[in-house]
């Protein structure tokens, strides 16, 4: 039996800094995961991907915040089960929970905190006869490593925001990038847009709206594929397809958790603490909904800080809790009053 103060289901960003938040607060957290490694979407889908709205970054790879997270964790000694996937839940008497993974490992801990992110995940597929067997013969739905695109023929297909960033990502790396969107208009960021219209004036990504691939050519791997270009018709060789059409969510176990849910999303009280319908157990990041709710990194951890308060709390009931700032404590002087840390400082300059 594995204990801990909190048990967080998910170890993607967010699930990673609820760690180091419940770290100050002198908490113990550990993770599960059925990924077999910590990251979750930005480590398993896209760890070379650039992020842009990361506080204090101009620009992070996927897998690096990753690797940035856990340095930052690593004093804090989280525990991990990694490979097995949260599967029962049972509440006992005293508040506390005992949760078991689908290969039988049990965890007893105070409270919950469910950061799955979009839950277990597959991608959306276009309808495209013998779609199948060009899966990973030329046909990829997710970009791990570009390198892997170097010197190739690329059709993106997808009007989102993956879509227009992965075009923009590969014009640079690719020998040919082409994108391809059943619509004129496309549903990312201004921005994105802008950019994918000034690589197209530069010669740099073929761009084929309104259309839609319609067929796949090859005898042992893709090598054209054919497009329905407004009615006509046309072939268009190429090495890769990427069809960048979303993910389904799938909660999975945690459906059955006796929680609710609205739109394959846990619902939770923002106005205090993040928490679900069932006492002692929280819902943050991309799994969570909520009226105004946005789907960000940085929404995630700003709902794990929070989430950690009220553990505290509920592990010590009526003690007073004075927030504390790391730019005057430090990492190890949360044991301490903020007064003597600040004395502590002044003395340091003195």
């Amino acid at each position: 039996m594995i204990k801990t103060d909190i048990l967080i289901i998910g170890a993607g960003p967010t699930g990673l800094f609820a760690v180091f938040e419940a770290g100050l607060l002198k908490l113990k957290c550990h993770i599960i995961d059925a990924l077999p490694q910590p990251g979750g979407q930005l480590t398993e889908l896209y760890p070379k991907k650039p992020i842009f709205d990361i506080p204090g970054f101009p620009e992070v790879l996927a897998g690096d915040l990753i690797h940035n997270l856990m340095e930052q964790i690593k004093q804090f000694q989280p525990g991990f089960t990694l490979g097995e996937q949260a599967q029962t839940i049972e509440k006992q008497e005293d508040g506390t929970f005992i949760v078991t993974t689908d290969k039988g490992t049990q965890h007893h801990c105070n409270s919950i905190a469910i950061a799955g992110g979009l839950g277990s995940f597959e991608p959306r597929k276009p309808i495209i006869e013998d779609l199948e067997f060009y899966e990973d013969k030329g046909v990829e739905y997710f970009v791990k490593d570009p390198e892997r695109y170097r010197g190739k023929r690329v059709v993106i297909a997808g009007g989102g925001d993956s879509a227009l960033d992965w075009s923009i990502f590969l014009a640079n790396v690719a020998s040919e990038v082409t994108l391809i969107h059943r619509r004129n208009e496309f549903r990312g960021a201004l921005d994105s847009v802008e950019k994918v219209q000034e690589l197209k004036y530069q010669g740099k990504i073929r761009l084929i709206t309104p259309a839609e691939v319609v067929g796949l050519n090859g005898a042992e791997r893709l090598e054209s594929i054919d497009i329905d270009e407004n009615g006509a018709h046309r072939k268009l060789e190429t090495d890769f397809l990427i069809p960048l059409f979303g993910l389904t969510p799938k909660l999975g176990p945690i459906a059955n958790w006796g929680l609710e849910i609205e739109k394959n999303a846990i619902k939770v009280n923002n106005a205090l603490d993040y928490q679900t319908n069932v006492e002692g157990i929280y819902a943050i990041g991309d799994v969570n909904t909520y009226p105004g709710k946005l789907k960000l990194i940085l929404c995630g951890f700003h709902e794990a800080t929070l989430m950690c308060q009220s553990v505290y709390q509920r592990m010590n009931p009526g003690k007073k809790y004075v927030l504390k700032y790391t730019t005057v404590s430090g990492i190890d002087g949360f044991d301490g009053t903020r007064k003597e840390a600040e004395k502590a400082v002044v003395k340091s300059i003195d």
